[in-house]
C-alpha cells in the first residue's frame, strides 16, 4: 500500500506556506543546502492551443552556473504532463526538473509507463522524493 502524508504534514506544510508536504520538505532541503529559497516566485507564460496560460514552478533554484527550475509533483495528471510538453516545446531554454514523491508510480491505473520513464521518454530530469545533491550543488566552487 503507497505511503501517504499525514493531515499533520500537510497541515504544517500549509501553515509554513506551501501546498503540500513534500513542497515544506523540499524547502527545507534547499534552506539546508544553504541556498535561498525562492518558492513560487516566477511565471512562465505558455499558450495553450487557443489560450494564453501562465505557470508557476514550485522552486527556483540560482548557481553560480546558472538558474533551474523544481516541480514537486504526488500526482502527475495528464494536464501537468501536456503543459509541460508545451512549455518546453515554447521555451526550450528552461530547465524544468521534477522530484517526484514517488516516481515509480504509473501515470494511470493500468499504465504500463511509470513518472520515471515518462520523464526520460521526453528528457526531462527527475528524482524521487529529495533533490539531489549534485543539483543543489551545480556551479559551487571546488573548496
Amino acid at each position: 500500500m503507497p505511503r501517504t502524508i499525514s493531515k499533520r504534514t500537510r497541515q504544517r506544510a500549509i501553515i509554513n506556506g506551501y501546498r503540500s508536504g513534500l513542497e515544506d520538505k523540499l524547502s527545507a532541503q534547499i534552506s539546508s543546502a544553504g541556498l535561498k529559497v525562492n518558492y513560487e516566485t516566477s511565471k512562465i507564460s505558455y499558450t495553450v492551443p487557443q489560450r494564453n496560460s501562465t505557470y508557476t514552478p514550485d522552486f527556483l533554484i540560482e548557481t553560480p552556473d546558472g538558474r533551474f527550475f523544481i516541480e514537486g509533483k504526488g500526482r502527475f495528471t495528464v494536464d501537468d504532463r501536456q503543459k509541460h510538453l508545451l512549455i518546453r516545446e515554447q521555451h526550450p531554454s528552461i530547465d524544468i526538473r521534477f522530484v517526484f514523491s514517488n516516481q515509480n508510480a504509473k501515470l494511470y491505473k493500468g499504465s504500463p509507463t511509470t513518472y520515471a520513464q515518462w520523464c526520460e521518454k521526453f528528457g526531462f530530469r527527475y528524482a524521487n522524493k529529495t533533490i539531489p545533491t549534485e543539483w543543489l550543488e551545480e556551479g559551487e566552487q571546488i573548496k
